[in-house]
Parts: structure tokens; C-alpha cells; sequence
């Protein structure tokens, strides 16, 4: 049996986008994120995009110039991610009603959608129940 590799956390994850800079604008003014720009000479030092929150980072590729790496089927709006926020479900839909984001409902969750963000799922206020998703 191969020996298992001992993971010890997420380094990033990225996502294709229509627009970075409205993208940029979202995360910043709506979730507190924080916008980095950076190149990099391995990657022909090309300008790259990343919002930061804790220790965790999502790196952004504009749609249609995509560079490498990337992944095999790249495209807007493909993207799931569920954030855990202090701030209570209420708070986070009223946050959003306000700037008229798209707010639906899923059993256990609040589904919070980027309306013209290209359209990722964005779960805030995640409630967990009994340790589950």
C-alpha cells in the first residue's frame, strides 16, 4: 500500500470570471476580502489576481485569458464556495438585499448568488447542523 500524503491546509483555489475588477469590487466591499496583485517570474510574469481573507486566498483568472496552470474546463460561474462568517444569516441577507444580490433558499443553507457575477453559488452564514455541511 502507497503511503498517504498528510494534507495540512488550502493553499488557494481559483476561479474564472467574467470581469476581475467587478469581481474585485464584490468580494472587497461585500465580504471584507482584501485585493492582491502580483506576478510572478516563473509564470512569465504575468499580473495575477488574488483576494485574501484569514489565511486563505482565491486566485482570479479573467475569462478568455486564462493562464497556466488552470484547469482542463475553465468557465464563469462554475464556482461553489461556502463561507463561514460571524456575522448571523440575517445580517448577511439583509447585507445582500440591500445591494439587490439574488438570495434564494436551500433546505439547511442560505444560498446567497453573485446577480451579474457571474453567477457562482455563494453560500454565507453558513449554519451547520450537528457538524454536518
Amino acid at each position: 500500500m502507497a503511503s498517504k500524503i498528510a494534507v495540512k491546509a488550502l493553499d488557494h483555489i481559483v476561479l474564472t470570471v467574467r470581469s476581475v475588477p467587478a469581481t474585485v469590487a464584490f468580494y472587497e466591499t461585500l465580504l471584507g476580502m482584501k485585493h492582491e496583485v502580483f506576478t510572478s517570474p516563473k509564470h512569465g510574469g504575468v499580473e495575477r489576481h488574488a483576494l485574501v481573507f484569514g489565511s486563505q486566498k482565491i486566485n482570479l483568472h479573467q475569462a478568455g485569458r486564462e493562464f497556466e496552470p488552470k484547469a482542463q474546463n475553465v468557465q464563469p460561474g462554475s464556482g461553489d464556495l461556502c463561507f463561514l462568517t460571524d456575522t448571523p444569516v440575517d445580517g448577511v441577507l439583509k447585507t445582500f438585499q440591500e445591494q439587490k444580490i439574488e438570495v434564494g433558499q436551500v433546505p439547511s443553507l442560505t444560498i446567497l448568488s453573485k446577480e451579474a457575477r457571474d453567477r457562482s453559488i455563494i453560500c454565507g452564514g453558513c449554519e451547520r447542523l450537528g457538524g454536518g455541511n
